[in-house]
């Protein structure tokens, strides 16, 4: 019987161990878990130890490569002027340009008698911002078709203190312009840059100069406004006498396609002998004394501009009156001219363009009319003394882009001088204009 018990303690024994085994292996393993976590924690930082031997390969290699490259491969040092246009490019400066080249023929007692390739003109500009809404601008002229020399002259150079009249609250009424800058007189002026002309010549008045002095201008509503007291006289670095030159114009547009001005201006005073000519250009030339015995010399000038913006084109008209006087002892004193220009753009296609103008000026007494002449003869020779004159232009221009332009033109100039002799010339010329 006792035999029996211990069996069955036995057998009994063993189906409980027996049967506990699988609950045991349910619960977790701590130093199972352990192993697992250190073996994947071996193999990441195997795989960071290959990363880095890469990494450190990829350098070697890259050293190598620049200690066997030629000293020349190395990056050179900025020249100045890399460093000035780099310095250019982050300020507030702005440079800009404009110019033409081409071929000019005239007859022989023109300008350019002997069929010129030319470089008819050559300008640099610089914009710079000086403080808010005051402004530097310059003009450096390298040649253009108005003087003989060949050597840069300075255009403009002013100062700009724009929109004064916000300090009374007033945009735009006021503003102030201080250095050398362009006659504001008519407004032929305002487009007589090669890049904005549509012919080659201008009109035969070609009323323009640039002058020293100052300058206010604004505008409200349609009307525009522009007045300046200028020295008068041509010299750039003195004035040789305390009168002055005034000029005025005012502007109004009833309509965006209707624009009128009215212009008024006198030189004042002028010496013969310092002074020697006026800064204001007109018929080509300058005001000058023309009786030997004068000493002083001077005038006043009287203009009405009117410009109608047509379909495809425009149309202006402009004339005036000048009123020339000198204290002269033997010839006229006094001397006055009439002139009237009329101009007409019509685009044939968005590239191709004519144009055409013409113009005249009738001066009692004569005056010294250059016009398309060679400059010496008709400016200081008083044999040549003109009293009438006029222009037809035509011409025919290609727009590559607003900025490069391909004209033509033909000019037919003629008139008469004091005695009654005839004057005549012809004018053929081809121009590449370009602005940047």
């Amino acid at each position: 019987m006792a035999a029996k018990l211990a069996r069955a303690a036995a057998v009994l024994g063993a189906a409980i161990f027996i049967a506990a085994i699988p609950v045991s292996a349910a619960d977790p393993d701590p130093i199972a878990d352990l192993r697992k976590e250190l073996e994947q924690l071996r193999e990441h930082n195997r795989a960071l130890q290959r990363q880095v031997a890469d990494q450190q390969k990829t350098l070697d290699e890259l050293g190598k490569r620049i200690s066997a490259a030629p000293a020349s491969a190395a990056i050179p040092e900025p020249s100045f002027t890399e460093r000035f246009f780099d310095r250019v490019s982050r300020s507030r400066l702005n440079f800009s340009g404009e110019g033409a080249v081409g071929f000019m023929d005239t007859s022989a007692n023109g300008a350019y008698p002997n069929s010129e390739f030319r470089v008819n003109e050559a300008r640099l500009f610089l914009d710079a911002e000086l403080h808010d809404n005051v402004y530097l601008f310059t003009e450096l002229n390298l040649t253009t078709r108005d003087t003989d020399k060949d050597r840069p002259e300075l255009g403009e150079l002013y100062v700009d203190f724009e929109n004064v009249s916000r300090l009374f609250n007033r945009d735009r009424w006021l503003n102030v312009r201080i250095g050398r800058f362009d006659i504001p007189f008519g407004e032929e002026y305002l487009t007589r840059d090669v890049i904005d002309n549509p012919l080659i010549s201008r009109s035969l008045s070609d009323i323009w100069g640039v002058d020293e002095g100052v300058e206010l201008y604004g505008s409200f509503g349609k009307v525009s406004y522009v007045a300046a007291v200028q020295n008068g006289g041509h010299p750039l670095l003195r004035d040789y006498d305390s009168d002055k030159a005034v000029i005025a114009r005012i502007s109004y547009d009833p309509t965006q396609w209707l624009h009128a001005s009215a212009s008024a201006m006198r030189t004042g005073d002028l010496t013969v002998g310092r002074d020697m000519l006026s800064e204001v250009w007109f018929g080509g030339g300058f005001l000058r004394g023309i009786d030997p015995g004068a000493t002083i010399f001077g005038g006043e000038i009287y203009q009405i501009d009117l410009q109608a913006r047509v379909p495809r084109g425009h149309l202006k008209v402009w004339g005036g009156a000048l009123r020339a006087h000198e204290n002269a002892p033997v010839m006229a004193d006094e001397r006055t001219a009439f002139y009237y220009t009329a101009e007409g753009l019509q685009n044939l296609t968005k590239k191709f363009y004519t144009a055409a103008r013409f113009s005249q000026i009738v001066a009692d007494d004569g005056l010294p009319l250059v016009g398309l002449g060679a400059f010496g003869p008709f400016m200081f020779n008083n044999s040549t003394l003109t009293d009438e004159l006029w222009r037809l232009s035509i011409g025919l221009g290609y727009r590559f882009r607003q900025n490069l332009v391909l004209k033509t033109e033909f000019s037919h100039e003629e008139g008469q001088m004091l005695g009654g002799r005839g004057r005549k010339t012809d004018l053929f010329g081809a121009e590449v204009a370009f602005g940047f």
